[in-house]
């Protein structure tokens, strides 16, 4: 019984929820018709406004294009009666010019009949005047002819007198024409003399060492070689006596390249001779060289110039000048400029010259010295390469000197500025001459502990080991020898490489 009712109270509540779930639905479809009817009256209404905006738009658009066209008609028709004024004004200002041009045309033509008037009296008045000046002139040209005649007599022996004079000037010239013809085939005689002797020149210069080696030559030097370097010596001597030294440096100033370059060519082989070498120096010699290397574009010049300037650095004094007077500089700029291996070979030799000379050493670095001889290198031509291993070896040998005497301590400017790799790269040249040089560079080099490490990392040591068993010559074996022994640096090497070296 207890369960029927239980059950009955349930279906009870089942169904009040049913029907308040259905109460529930209808009250909101009404509410969703409501809300639908509203909007759809709102849209309604928008599209009303909508509609209405466009038409007062369109009115106004139309009243405007309306005003616009109206304004635009007035303005054309103002426009119109402007133009037509101006063209009435236009025309009857052109009458009026036209009428007033007629007027002074002519007014004009009445003041030119009466200028003209007064022109032809002008004139006669003028003439009048001319003939009376014409036959004052005749009276002084009378008076005139009647003196010249009286002086005619004293011009004549005056005209011989400057005839003679003349004749005079005439034949001095051709005695200077001559001297000149003279001297120029001098000049080619003794340059072709040069040019013979230069193709015998030894081109294996080597680096003095103290007391056993070699002591330097400059590229371009006289050289006594038999009867040929006697009869040029002779020439040279003549040339002397017969020209004179300054004679032969004007010739340097010539405007004919030919004459120039053998003027140079002259020159060069004087200074060769250290007899002659002041008194070109003295005679603004060494001045001209430099400026042909300034301003000559002529490679042949420059090639010969540098050679007379390298003969002129064999002597000390010399030396100095040339490094106060610029010819570092302008050595370096021919050396970048040259393509010629000759030309190189005078730049480097000239150079190598001036490394010998441990007081320069800083301003010939400074300078650009150190860096034209490495430069030099990539002409890869034997005798260019010997001489910049000339110039290093002088410049090592240099350095070698100052760290002995204390007034160096600091690692080798060659280390610094990097030639050492092609120092070693060089050592063992098939070229004897190349090979000399840069064995006497290293040695040089490692005389000094302060550039052992270097050296070690670079390579060298094993080159000074070379050197010191397999040297031709006596004097730089046995230097590598006692340099690899001295050094604790190298020793030291050697003994972690576990090679016995003692």
């Amino acid at each position: 019984m207890f369960g029927q009712r239980a059950m009955k109270v349930e279906n009870m509540l089942k169904i009040k929820e049913e029907f308040d779930y259905k109460s529930l639905s209808r009250r909101l479809e009404m509410q969703l018709d409501k809300q639908i009817a509203e909007h759809e009256r709102q849209q309604k209404g928008f599209k009303d406004d909508i509609e209405r905006i466009a038409q007062e738009a369109q009115v106004r658009i139309t009243e405007a294009e309306k005003g616009y066209a109206e304004a635009l008609e007035r303005e054309r028709l103002q426009y119109q009666n402007d133009y037509m004024d101006a063209i009435s004004k236009l025309e009857e200002q052109w009458a009026a010019n036209k009428q007033k041009h007629e007027n002074e045309k002519a007014k004009s033509s009445m003041l030119s009949a009466s200028m003209e008037v007064a022109e032809l009296k002008k004139l006669f008045e003028n003439e009048t005047i001319s003939r009376k000046a014409a036959e004052e002139e005749i009276d002084n040209l009378k008076n005139q002819l009647a003196q010249w005649k009286r002086s005619e007599a004293a011009g004549n022996s005056e005209i011989l007198k400057l005839r003679k004079m003349l004749e005079d000037e005439k034949c001095q010239k051709a005695k200077l024409e001559e001297e000149i013809a003279v001297l120029q085939s001098q000049l080619l005689q003794l340059s072709f003399e040069a040019d013979e002797t230069g193709r015998n020149l030894d081109r294996g210069e080597t680096v003095k060492l103290p007391g056993a080696l070699d002591s330097p030559i400059p590229p371009f030097m006289h050289q006594h070689l038999g009867d040929s370097g006697v009869g040029e010596k002779a020439s040279m001597a003549k040339l002397f006596e017969q020209v004179g030294l300054q004679k032969i440096l004007s010739l340097l100033e010539s405007e004919d390249a030919d004459v120039q370059i053998h003027a140079v060519k002259v020159v060069a082989n004087l200074a060769a001779e250290e007899a002659n070498q002041e008194r070109i120096v003295k005679a603004g010699g060494l001045k001209s060289l430099l400026t042909l290397l300034r301003s000559s574009n002529d490679e042949t010049i420059h090639r010969v110039a540098a050679g007379a300037i390298a003969n002129l650095a064999m002597n000390e004094t010399n030396q100095d000048l040339i490094m106060s007077q610029g010819g570092i500089s302008l050595l370096s700029v021919t050396a970048a400029k040259a393509e010629d291996p000759q030309t190189l070979r005078m730049v480097a030799g000239a150079i190598a010259n001036l490394c010998g000379n441990e007081k320069l050493q800083p301003k010939l670095r400074a300078e650009g010295g150190v860096k034209a001889l490495q430069g030099m290198v990539r002409s890869r031509h034997p005798d260019v390469l010997a001489q910049v291993a000339r110039g290093i070896a002088n410049f090592a040998k240099c350095e070698s000197r100052a760290y002995t005497q204390g007034s160096k301590t600091g690692k080798s400017l060659l280390i610094e500025d990097g030639t050492l790799p092609w120092i070693v790269q060089n050592a063992n040249n098939e070229a004897s001459p190349i090979r000399r040089h840069i064995e006497l560079a290293l040695c040089h080099l490692a005389q000094h502990e302060v550039n052992a490490k270097d050296m070690i990392k670079g390579g060298a040591l094993w080159e000074l080991v070379r050197i010191s068993r397999d040297c031709s010559r006596d004097d730089i074996r046995t230097l590598a020898y006692r340099t690899l022994t001295s050094s604790p640096s190298f020793q030291a090497e050697l003994k972690r490489l576990r090679i016995d070296y003692g």
